[in-house]
């Protein structure tokens, strides 16, 4: 699996509360065990997310178009070996908080 990356955009940091960190995976190689309480809206014009609606948790994010979808790394069962890559949209960062971890800031999604 890609590292998990922190997304510091307006958006995910009102779905999460703070900051949303996830990695991602094909979707063709996505298996979702069980679906029982899953909810999607459209979260903007290019992008639905996902969540429970028992629990609340949030789940995914799905960008239109693409094979590939979001998720935090808590939602994947078994060993994840995963490490924190790059961080995104520092520049929406709430003014509450600096990351000082040594990772790279990019601007957008769209790190080389």
């Amino acid at each position: 699996m890609p590292p998990v990356v922190p997304c510091h955009c307006t958006q995910c940091r009102k779905w999460s509360g703070h900051f949303w960190a996830a990695t991602s995976v094909a979707m063709a190689d996505f298996r979702l065990i069980r679906d029982e309480g899953l909810r999607w809206f459209r979260a903007s014009d290019t992008a639905s997310r996902g969540f429970c609606a028992l629990c609340g948790s949030s789940l995914f994010w799905k960008p239109d178009g693409r094979d590939r979808m979001s998720l935090p790394p808590r939602a994947v069962n078994g060993p994840k070996g995963l490490v924190t890559g790059h961080h995104i949209f520092m520049d929406e960062a709430g003014d509450y908080y600096r990351m000082s971890d040594g990772r790279p800031h990019y601007p957008g999604d769209d790190a080389a």
